[in-house]
């Protein structure tokens, strides 16, 4: 037995019977532009792990284990500070895509 939202919620079935979908919760839409933030910040770390490839590290200042183990937290970090800061574009497509897809028909 499937239960029917417009059935539990009578402001959702008059949204419904008028052709109007009802809003989204504020904080829905603050988690699908964290998301869409994030997921885009992952693709850039990604972008920015390549862009180094291939880049040796200065020997006098540079180099060593510890510079490769902390090296993949600071591809991250590139990654999130582009994101925050406007990134390309790829969080605004998928915040409209995970709107678009919790709204009710």
């Amino acid at each position: 037995m499937t239960t029917n939202t417009a059935l539990i919620n009578p402001q959702i079935a008059l949204q419904a019977t008028q052709g109007a979908k009802p809003r989204l919760a504020a904080q829905t839409v603050a988690q699908a532009k964290q998301a869409a933030q994030n997921f885009e910040g992952q693709f850039l770390s990604q972008m920015v792990e390549h862009m180094f490839t291939g880049i040796k590290s200065d020997g006098m200042f540079g180099g060593g284990q510890g510079e490769e183990m902390f090296r993949s937290m600071m591809y991250d970090e590139f990654g999130k500070i582009l994101a925050r800061n406007g990134g390309v574009g790829i969080a605004a497509a998928v915040e409209r895509d995970l709107l678009k897809a919790q709204e009710v028909h």
